[in-house]
């Protein structure tokens, strides 16, 4: 079974049990505490998608999602060639699925589940934040609605480190409200959804015999 593969059916197996357990939200709201870690993909440039007319010799895994003129293309391609078994659109595919399963578990408070799917740095970010709100005795009843949209937004790779960067864009719908020690709402609305706009990027070694893919940096 192919890395891409591997990785598609552990984050969907996971995210089906967290889904089930859990509903979250995490990024772009009114009111909403997020920790800012985005220091590398926050001005990165969308990737324009292509029409069907290619060029010869382009690949359509790639082309389906990013201009085969561009440099995100050009490090797409040398990630093949360091993994040929990679697959743009099955990444895209576990990307979702890790959105959404890191989303709800950080809503619980409890990463437990997702740790091995986040940097150190992107981790202990997230656990400030927890910390701080049950500290704070605050309280987040969100329903979790869905992924709208899941877009590659830039890619980057350096094959001396055969290390691979890629940043996706996604737009969630939710609906969520944070509530105080005493139950009053504080912010959001526990009746009407909104919708939340994040830019992630995440890691991984190309050809390695790890197929996770790690979350580096979140942004907007």
């Amino acid at each position: 079974m192919s890395n891409p593969m591997l990785q598609l059916i552990v984050l969907a197996a996971i995210a089906v049990f967290l889904i089930l357990r859990l509903r979250g939200v995490l990024g772009t709201r009114d009111g909403f505490e997020r920790p800012q870690i985005d220091e590398r993909a926050s001005n990165r440039d969308l990737a324009p998608i292509v029409d069907d007319t290619r060029s010869h010799g382009t690949d359509d895994d790639l082309a389906d999602h990013v201009d085969a003129s561009s440099p995100a293309y050009a490090a797409l391609a040398a990630m093949k060639q360091a993994e040929p078994s990679f697959s743009l659109g099955e990444f895209l595919g576990g990307a979702k699925y890790a959105y959404e399963m890191i989303l709800v578990a950080f809503e619980k408070g409890d990463l437990e589940p997702v740790r091995p799917f986040l940097s150190p740095e992107v981790a202990a970010a997230f656990d400030s934040v927890i910390e701080a709100r049950s500290a704070a005795g605050q309280t987040v009843e969100a329903q979790f609605l869905g992924t709208r949209e899941t877009a590659l937004q830039a890619a980057e790779y350096d094959p001396a480190t055969r290390q691979a960067e890629l940043t996706v864009r996604f737009v969630g719908e939710m609906i969520s409200a944070v509530k105080d020690a005493n139950g009053n709402v504080i912010e959001g609305d526990p009746k009407s959804p909104r919708k939340q706009r994040d830019s992630w990027s995440f890691e991984r070694v190309m050809g390695s015999d790890d197929p996770n893919w790690r979350l580096v940096a979140t942004g907007v």
